[in-house]
């Protein structure tokens, strides 16, 4: 039976071939008959839109009353938090004569000479301050230097140290804030020219628990606008190891300034990459926590469901000290939860570190045109330390599917920059960048975001169950393969990723990927693979 005409539009109102358009973006199709039931609800549905509008745009921080869980609602079990080892565990050895060396360092060295007096936190910020005003015009890493704040801050950790009052093992340590965590009194731009004047009323929670452990904060690192990438408004941050190419984002300057010297520590978020990726680029060592470990209170939004906070370091040990002074609960971040981690088990036998440790790992993720051997010589360390490496086989599927809830949350927490047209002022423009992404999300039907959040349960569900079949205490891979990155940001487990192997074409990494709140397994994996591997000293040419 042949439909009759729509009547022509009197009004701006939603009308049947807006009902039509959208139907084709949605993948679904209606009868003319059934457009016209649709319109009254379509026409509530742009009032009740404006009403919530008309009443103000949230603010950034603001999250939904929704709140992922990624034990599905079960609730973290249960356990202590077992601190990693003290700064002052094992021999740091001598003080190095060379600066260089002193500022490539690992964290926990570094804290080991100031609790013996051999070098005081000044020195340490002086030389970080030094080494950022001289490098930093290549690298690009750091949007604000707080030179008065770090010197403030060293003083005050050498007159307390001096006193004996040790407030942990950063403490007098030069660390980065990644430029979206807000300090109080000091511009935090999220790295986009919409926000570059923007200025933190008060401490994120982590930016407050590294000032009481005593850290020493001498810049805010760049992030890609908006944290992705690593193009900011002010430029491109840069790789170390090959300053022609950029250090990946967002997390750019945290990687970038920890791989070239310039700050013990830093700190990073993590969306789907944001961390792992600039690890591998700069070839540093990149936690990612389990989603709900630490606090994100203070910190720029991007994906109220996925965002994560983890440090870059020069050594698995560091991430454990940095993780030990930022996890735990706030009591404003309804994400955070206290969890347990273990200490991942203590060798019997040092020849064999890894015993009783089973690793799952897949053929495939080794193999074919980009397989990296760097990654596969990883693996056979592993074996070789006492490790059981068992073959696992996980979900299949359309993962990416789930992109849209990063996608739809991003548009959420930005909705006033693209409402007011302020978008036009990020420097990248393109079909994949933020503007773009943004709008393209209101494209998305309200049907699809819940089914796709359905299919992030699901798909937790199987991963944790393929996991626990196996018998396995973690994956190990190299960090991109098996869309491995996509899932567990989704699932929420961690990830530890660091340096295995250093080439003509510069570092090459590998990513352990660990049972939800199992960062402990990883930091023993990743300590033995780093002393066996014997990569982690070694320092990118920029000098």
């Amino acid at each position: 039976m042949q439909q009759e005409p729509a009547p022509p539009p009197q009004d701006d109102s939603p009308q049947r071939a807006d009902v039509a358009g959208a139907e084709r973006l949605a993948g679904i199709a209606f009868e003319d008959a059934e457009r016209d039931q649709v319109l009254p609800s379509a026409r509530n549905n742009l009032r009740r839109f404006a009403a919530r509008r008309e009443a103000g745009l949230a603010p950034n921080a603001l999250a939904p009353a929704t709140v992922f869980d990624p034990w599905l609602g079960g609730g973290a079990p249960e356990g202590p938090y077992v601190a990693g080892p003290a700064a002052t565990a094992g021999d740091a050895g001598p003080l190095p004569d060379d600066e260089a060396a002193l500022a490539y360092a690992p964290a926990w060295q570094q804290a080991a000479w100031l609790r013996v007096g051999a070098v005081t936190s000044t020195r340490l910020t002086e030389l970080a301050l030094a080494r950022i005003a001289k490098l930093d015009p290549t690298l690009r890493a750091c949007i604000t230097v707080t030179a008065d704040l770090a010197r403030e801050q060293a003083a005050r950790a050498d007159a307390e140290l001096a006193e004996g009052r040790v407030r942990g093992p950063l403490h007098g340590l030069p660390w980065a804030a990644k430029d979206l965590f807000d300090t109080a009194g000091i511009a935090t731009t999220w790295g986009a020219e919409p926000y570059k004047d923007r200025l933190g009323t008060a401490d994120a929670a982590v930016v407050t628990r590294l000032h009481e452990a005593g850290a020493v904060l001498v810049a805010k690192s760049t992030l890609g606008a908006l944290a992705m990438g690593d193009v900011w408004f002010g430029g491109k941050t840069r790789n170390p190891w090959d300053p022609e190419q950029g250090s990946s984002g967002s997390s750019a300057g945290s990687a970038a300034g920890v791989g070239a010297g310039l700050f013990a520590f830093a700190l990073g978020t993590e969306t789907y990459g944001s961390i792992v990726s600039p690890s591998v680029r700069c070839g540093v060592t990149g936690l990612r926590p389990t989603f709900g470990r630490v606090p994100r209170t203070g910190a720029m939004a991007l994906c109220w469901s996925l965002d994560k906070v983890g440090p870059l370091a020069r050594s698995v040990r560091d991430t454990r000290l940095v993780l030990d002074a930022i996890a735990g609960p706030d009591g404003a971040d309804a994400s955070c939860q206290a969890m347990p981690l273990a200490d991942g088990g203590v060798a019997k036998d040092p020849e064999q570190p890894l015993a009783g440790l089973r690793i799952g790992a897949n053929a495939d993720w080794f193999e074919g045109r980009r397989a990296d051997p760097a990654a596969a010589a990883a693996l056979e360390a592993a074996r070789a330390l006492g490790a059981e490496i068992v073959e696992v086989a996980l979900p299949e599927g359309p993962h990416d599917c789930m992109l849209s809830i990063l996608y739809v949350e991003a548009a959420a927490a930005f909705e006033e920059l693209t409402r007011s047209g302020r978008d036009d002022l990020l420097v990248a423009q393109g079909g994949g960048a933020w503007p773009n992404v943004f709008r393209s999300a209101w494209m998305v039907p309200a049907v699809e975001l819940l089914q796709a959040d359905r299919y992030r349960r699901d798909l937790a569900t199987r991963f944790e169950a393929a996991l626990e079949a196996a018998g396995v205490d973690l994956l190990l891979s190299p960090p991109f393969a098996g869309g491995l990155l996509l899932a567990t940001n989704f699932t929420g487990h961690p990830c530890l990723t660091l340096r295995c192997s250093v080439g003509e074409r510069g570092p090459s990494s590998i990513a352990l990927w660990g049972r939800l709140a199992g960062e402990g397994v990883l930091f023993r994996v990743g300590e033995a693979l780093e002393a066996a591997l014997g990569v982690a000293g070694l320092r990118p040419p920029i000098g």
